[in-house]
């Protein structure tokens, strides 16, 4: 089995050396390297003139668990996908103009969680860990301590502004994420009242899927999973009737997509819950969507049934088309959800696949707006225990070997590994020899450092990318929950309007500066 192994990685190294290029004849020449940069350099320079017009539209890209890491490796992905070895690919958000850091740190938790972080980069504050859409007053499973620390989101300030506002997401439209854009819950995992302690509901918390339709009524477009948290107990799911677990959860009785129904027949309301009715719909003769594709979380891209499901590229696609009918804009979250869930279960192949398909979402978005009154941003909530290495050679496949053995215990290994997670394997007291196992295989895990059951999020500072109106105020280093309040700003919703007064439709920058200005002063003063 040695030997076998050995062949292999040699003939990766050999594959480079008997006239085959690693890369392209191009790139030996210094003219091409200087020319690539003078361009790049010219387009820098047109950043000078900074688009300070007032964002009509704002669109926030959430990768779940997209790490840099994860963002670079989706990159190379992408371009092997097109044939290309990968490396200079440029995804739709490296094209992006301005891009910064942001820290992700939950207020009691140095590694997140998403729901923390969701209530940061939504609601404007940092949370603890497994709370949504509450300060950092409230106490995790506390129903008590809800009451008085709400704090609400930019979507709230959006629809309170007069635009439409839309949820699209890969996962439950109730998990923490999307969550966090409506409800108020000290526990994450209130999906519905089956899931609270009796004492929650005693007490008068809400499950997430009723705060969904309860907290911010006329939510314009909702698409994503969760369907089994909408209906009773036991209610046989329309997709997997003969499958239990798929069936509704909720003890109250409560059918509320049939509510949403009766509410909105009269509204030019539909709810949907596959591909084919939701592509059949004129978005000209709709102005309020509900679409729930699975009980849970969508399937994976990598397995989703083309015929039944809609990609996340699809469901943007509608989103928008139904949101910008409205003359005052929209908001529109959308999660890339199932990245993170890829990485938990040491499924690298599933995580990029599915970052990759946010990126053409992210694709369809620019060609479906404009950079000159559309806010785009894409960020991540936090990161993984995700990378690669191993010295790879340009255009090696990414999910592939590195083209060495390691020289403790003389075995391959992949580039791609995790820190920790279930892909830690012992084989007779060894580390397992990876070439008797399918590594390309789509729910491979990736060999882990630490064995657990399921792999932890990372906690170094996340990318944020961003194009439109006063895009250029995401920059340098900030914490994760000044972010909506830069696209509040930029589009003239929410707590800070001052700079709105001007009519020209650019905002209007003077009082801002004119008040750091003062501040600057009085610090001079006192020191």
């Amino acid at each position: 089995m040695k030997v076998t192994a050995l062949l292999i990685v040699c003939s990766c190294l050999m594959s480079g050396s008997l006239g085959k290029p690693l890369f392209p004849e191009q790139e030996k020449d210094p003219k091409f390297w200087n020319a690539w940069a003078q361009q790049t350099l010219k387009n820098a320079l047109t950043l000078q003139a900074l688009n300070t017009n007032k964002a009509k539209n704002i669109i926030l890209f959430l990768g779940d668990g997209m790490g840099v890491p994860t963002v670079t490796a989706a990159r190379i992905l992408k371009g092997q996908l097109n044939g290309q070895s990968g490396e200079e690919t440029q995804l739709e958000m490296d094209k992006f103009p301005f891009v910064s850091l942001a820290k992700t740190y939950n207020t009691n938790a140095q590694v997140p969680d998403s729901a923390g972080t969701a209530t940061a980069y939504l609601c404007g504050v940092k949370a603890n860990e497994g709370t949504v859409g509450v300060s950092a007053a409230a106490v995790r499973s506390q129903c008590n301590t809800t009451m008085g620390n709400e704090v609400t989101s930019i979507l709230r300030w959006a629809k309170d502004a007069g635009k439409s506002v839309g949820i699209v997401t890969t996962t439950r439209v109730n998990h923490a994420t999307p969550s966090a854009a409506y409800a108020h819950s000290v526990d994450r995992d209130w999906y519905s009242d089956n899931e609270m302690p009796a004492e929650a509901l005693r007490d008068g918390c809400k499950d997430i899927a009723r705060q969904l339709f309860e907290n911010i009524p006329n939510i314009d477009v909702i698409l994503g999973g969760g369907r089994k948290y909408m209906f009773p107990k036991n209610t046989s799911d329309v997709e997997y009737p003969s499958i239990a677990k798929h069936s509704g959860t909720r003890k109250d009785g409560r059918n509320l997509v049939q509510e949403w129904t009766d509410k909105m027949k009269d509204k030019k309301g539909h709810y949907v819950w596959n591909k084919k009715q939701l592509l059949s719909l004129n978005p000209n003769n709709v102005d309020y969507l509900l679409g729930l594709f699975e009980p849970a979380d969508l399937t994976y891209d990598l397995e989703r049934n083309t015929e039944t499901d809609p990609s996340l590229t699809e469901m943007v696609d509608v989103a928008i088309k139904i949101l910008q009918k409205n003359p005052s804009g929209f908001y529109l979250l959308v999660e890339g959800g199932r990245i993170d869930h890829g990485h938990h279960e040491g499924k690298a192949k599933q995580a990029l696949h599915e970052a990759v398909e946010m990126d053409r979402a992210i694709g369809r978005a620019g060609l479906l707006t404009s950079a000159h009154d559309t806010m785009t941003v894409v960020t991540a909530d936090h990161s993984h225990v995700f990378n690669f290495g191993g010295y790879t050679g340009r255009g090696n496949t990414i999910f592939g070997l590195a083209p060495m053995l390691s020289d403790v215990d003389q075995k391959p290994f992949t580039s791609i590994i995790y820190g920790n997670g279930p892909g830690y394997k012992v084989i007779n007291g060894e580390r397992e020899n990876i070439t008797t196992v399918n590594y390309q295989e789509n729910n491979y895990q990736a060999q882990s450092a630490v064995p657990l059951t399921m792999e932890t999020h990372g906690g170094e500072d996340v990318a944020v990318f961003a194009k439109g109106p006063l895009a250029h105020l995401l920059h340098g280093v900030h914490e994760q929950n000044y972010i909506p309040h830069v696209m509040a700003y930029a589009a003239c919703i929410g707590q800070n309007r001052e700079h709105c007064r001007t009519n020209s439709g650019s905002t209007d920058l003077r009082p801002v500066l004119s008040s750091i200005a003062a501040l600057f002063t009085v610090t001079q003063l006192l020191c």
